[in-house]
């Protein structure tokens, strides 16, 4: 009962970092309660593409004629898109399963909690414990929707995103709260298949209102165009659920002015709290700050012999996050000497339609750290391969600093821009000028010629506008 590491939870971060730790010969076990794979794979990343596959594989039918094609009565099918969805999702646990035994990896299933002695008690469903011990141990037990105080999630009238996955009913309206990358994504989802949809963002920027302005703004002008409405600046005072018709009280921020809203159905996706209760963090005296564990650079707490990764951690909630963080912390375990995570340099990737991805700072940002800066824009209107692809909405923005040609930042919005930009990532990483984007030939005809496009634009050396 005795392994080298014991990781609880299996996610992106926890997962990953239990085969790299088996690939570097450790004696590994991982504590899950539900499904491996944790919520990424079964109830986030990867079910929610295959939900936005199906919207933008239905929208393509809608608009067959706009390349030739005519096609009768088409009919969005809410339930087996659903189905789709959890198959895609109860596939890709299973190779997780078939990763874990590949490797030796021992799966112990139940609820972890940690014990005084580098150990981990395992609860299985029907309330037997058994201990273990462990020379390190990994905290990766992830986040869950977080509920706002006068927006309590029921599971059936007021809901959240595990919810939104798995309805049994398709609602004719809906309201969404939260203008994150969760909330625009479902926001994109259900609209697309004839749910009336508003959307409730507490920021004044309104959608996506971390990324650079001029992507909010061009996503709202399209949201917009798909008949989906957006409430910026606005907060959600209350929502009455005693009949059969929900009634969301809306304040706008600024003007004081109160709007109520009928619908079927209240999404709250106001960001995610994460899963530390009852898990011995406070026996061990691990230190935590609101509920988030506090780590070094390496992912070691205050306690010794006890990591944590992920969700549970300051930082991007976000999978590819949780990974680097977990091959980090193993690989310093096993004495590799690994670097720290550049946290200036994580993509960001929304899956909405057009797709938003972004790196490094936005353009306000660069401006207030003092950079002089150069900035290019290329809108795909003017891509070859974006009109004959019918996807000329949405642009690519980029930043340099003027002096010595960093790459700042890059921010695009787009047809398949998530697949482009670990181009910016991989070149920010080896220190790459604009010069050098600008003298490397992209192909064409391709959405990714828009990259070195901007370049040029920042460098008044744009040929194709």
């Amino acid at each position: 009962m005795a392994y080298d590491l014991i990781v609880v939870g299996s996610g992106p971060g926890g997962y990953v970092a239990a085969i790299r730790a088996a690939q570097l010969g450790m004696k590994v076990a991982v504590v899950e309660r539900e499904s491996l794979g944790g919520i990424c794979l079964n109830w986030g990343c990867i079910p929610t593409k295959a939900l936005l596959k199906s919207a933008q594989v239905f929208e393509y039918i809608n608009h067959a004629s706009d390349y030739g094609i005519e096609v009768a009565d088409a009919k969005a099918d809410f339930e087996k898109m659903i189905g789709r969805s959890r198959g895609v999702a109860d596939g890709m646990s299973k190779g997780i399963n078939f990763l874990f035994r590949k490797n030796k990896i021992e799966v112990l299933s139940g609820n972890g909690k940690l014990v005084r002695g580098k150990k981990v008690e395992v609860t299985d469903e029907n309330g037997k414990a058994t201990t273990y011990d462990a020379e390190h141990i990994i905290v990766a037990t992830g986040a869950r929707a977080r509920a706002l105080p006068n927006l309590p999630i029921d599971g059936e009238k007021v809901i959240g995103y595990r919810k939104a996955m798995s309805l049994e009913k398709q609602p004719k309206r809906m309201v969404v709260v939260g203008a994150g990358a969760i909330g625009v994504e479902f926001a994109y989802f259900y609209n697309s298949i004839g749910t009336e949809v508003t959307i409730v963002e507490f920021m004044e920027q309104g959608l996506v209102p971390r990324e650079d302005p001029e992507i909010s703004k061009e996503l709202t002008k399209i949201y917009k165009k798909k008949g989906i409405k957006t409430l910026a600046n606005t907060s959600v005072e209350k929502v009455d659920t005693s009949g059969d018709t929900l009634k969301v009280t809306a304040k706008n921020r600024k003007t004081g002015k109160e709007e109520v809203i009928e619908c079927d159905i209240v999404l709250s996706a106001a960001g995610i709290a994460p899963n530390t209760e009852n898990i011995g963090l406070e026996d061990l005296g691990i230190e935590t700050e609101r509920g988030v564990i506090q780590v070094n650079d390496m992912y070691k707490t205050n306690v010794p012999g006890i990591y944590a990764i992920g969700d549970v951690v300051p930082g991007p909630a976000l999978a590819h996050v949780a990974s680097a963080e977990g091959i980090i912390c193993v690989e310093n375990i096993a004495g590799l000497k690994p670097k720290p995570l550049d946290y200036g340099n994580i993509p960001g990737c929304t899956y909405c339609s057009p797709e938003i991805a972004s790196v490094g700072m936005t353009e306000a940002e660069a401006r207030e750290e003092g950079y002089e800066i150069r900035v290019g824009k290329f809108p795909f209107s003017a891509s070859g391969k974006a009109s004959a692809a019918g996807a000329k909405e949405g642009f690519v923005k980029v930043i340099y600093d003027a002096k010595y040609g960093e790459w700042l930042g890059a921010h695009m919005i787009g047809s398949n821009v998530t697949e482009m930009i670990a181009e910016v990532v991989a070149a920010r990483n080896l220190e790459t000028t604009g010069h050098e984007i600008i003298k490397s030939v992209h192909p064409h005809p391709t959405m990714s010629e828009a990259v070195m496009e901007a370049t040029a634009a920042a460098y008044d050396e744009v040929i194709h506008l």
